[in-house]
């Protein structure tokens, strides 16, 4: 299977969203939890909103902040493949006009032997391919 073109053009940018929430298969995780690091693109046309200035044209980045605060502070995931998809089926279910959504998920503070900002995992999910299956998420 090849693999699907990265999305070009407009997009919006979330950077370095911070939660704690209780995602993770140790039993540790799902006590105490941790902070989780969320970075989110989201691919639409912004050109209308840049001609109107206005922010009925577009999408307000707190909507989509609070959407990924919601899921990772909510009903926790043992793998963090889940909670990103869980982030990316909800912004591409919520907002019709989102074409494509790419989410970054991270644990900064994890038990290994070395230094490191964070490790996750990273998805990119298309309106074309959203399948009915991302409801057994909910």
């Amino acid at each position: 299977m090849e693999d699907a073109p990265i999305p070009r053009g407009d997009k919006l940018i979330l950077r370095g969203l911070k939660f704690h929430g209780f995602h993770g298969v140790k039993p540790e995780e799902r006590k105490l939890g941790q902070k989780f690091l969320v970075d989110v693109d989201a691919w639409m046309d912004l050109h209308p909103a840049g001609l109107s200035d206005r922010l009925a044209d577009t999408i307000s980045y707190t909507e989509i902040y609070d959407m990924v605060k919601e899921v990772i502070e909510g009903k926790p995931h043992n793998l963090l493949e889940s909670v990103a998809q869980h982030i990316a089926s909800t912004t591409l279910t919520t907002y019709p006009q989102i074409s494509a959504v790419r989410v970054t998920v991270g644990k900064p503070h994890v038990c290994v032997q070395g230094p490191l900002d964070y490790l996750g995992v990273e998805i990119l999910r298309y309106r074309s391919c959203l399948c009915l299956c991302d409801s057994k998420l909910e």
